[in-house]
């Protein structure tokens, strides 16, 4: 296990390592005007070249890596050059984190709850009404476009329940609607998958020769069914989790929401450049380590999954 964890952990530092070091050489195939702003006008040429001197920009690629590489390890993002500037950029976004983050747990608990219980529901009962319903909820939160339903969400929510349009920490009704919004697709996920695990483990010839001992559908279901259909579903919840936890862009967006993903879109749309840079780092760092979680606690409940040569490699 201790072998396998490492081999894993050396796997996403190296993937790590290639998608920060290809999002900062591109970062530099971005327009300059990114690096000063508004500013950029109404500088001269020799102004321009002085402030990419000072940044480091002008010098070698392999150069430049290296120091964004020497700052990352001190904790250091660097600073924003227009949303905030010349502020660093760990100060910016540290009141901001609790806000995703509350706001991920939230939808983290919910889709799961009922994402779990739905998928569990509608594989006992496959081909009924609870199947077909979960389906077509399934269907269609993959296949309308997320920002259409969550607008309908938005809408009816404020007009029929009468819950506020937008985010105020001072008001708690007003963080219903985000919560349920980041949940929706989870619970699609949730159910989905593990309506497929169980319905595989249902067609089982251990689960055939516990009916023909006489064990009741409930104790076959709980013992078995549900404890090995969740061996699967385990590679995929930290991936999923730390996703939600991490924020959605646009929903922190829609309700104005002050943490990282409403951010993001903010210092796109602006072109700052650094800031861009550290949020597409520590989101891919999310994605990463969502995923190195998923295959050590997949490995934990499944012992069979071994990288190393001569155990049952998989």
């Amino acid at each position: 296990m201790l072998r396998y964890a490492f081999k894993r952990l050396s796997q996403s530092l190296v993937t790590l390592f290639i998608v920060v070091s290809f999002v900062f050489l591109l970062m530099r195939l971005l327009p300059i005007e990114g690096y000063f702003g508004d500013r950029f006008q109404k500088m001269s040429k020799e102004a321009i070249q002085a402030g990419l001197q000072k940044m480091g920009l002008l010098d070698p690629w392999y150069q430049q890596l290296g120091h964004f590489y020497s700052d990352l390890l001190r904790g250091d993002l660097g600073v924003s050059n227009i949303y905030r500037r010349d502020v660093p950029i760990t100060k910016i976004l540290a009141p901001r984190i609790p806000y995703s983050v509350g706001f991920g747990l939230v939808a983290v608990v919910v889709a799961m709850s009922v994402g779990l219980t739905m998928g569990v529901s509608m594989a006992k009962h496959k081909d009924r009404i609870q199947d077909r319903l979960g389906t077509f909820y399934i269907v269609f939160a993959h296949a309308v476009p997320l920002a259409v339903y969550l607008l309908f969400v938005q809408l009816y929510g404020t007009s029929l329940f009468k819950l506020p349009l937008l985010f105020d920490k001072y008001q708690p009704l007003s963080w219903i609607l985000p919560g349920i919004s980041m949940s929706l697709n989870g619970i699609a996920f949730y159910a989905m998958w593990m309506r497929r695990y169980m319905v595989d483990e249902l067609s089982k010839d251990y689960v055939k020769l516990a009916r023909a001992k006489g064990l009741s559908s409930g104790a076959i279901m709980v013992r078995h069914v549900m404890r090995n259909a969740y061996v699967p579903m385990a590679q995929y919840l930290p991936a999923a989790i730390l996703t939600t936890i991490g924020g959605s862009i646009y929903i922190e967006s829609l309700y104005s929401i002050p943490g990282m993903g409403g951010l993001l879109v903010d210092v796109i749309q602006r072109q700052d450049n650094t800031m861009v840079q550290a949020l597409v780092l520590i989101f891919s760092s999310i994605g990463i380590l969502g995923l190195f979680l998923g295959d050590l606690l997949m490995a934990f409940f499944d012992p069979r999954i071994r990288l190393v040569k001569g155990e049952g490699s998989r």
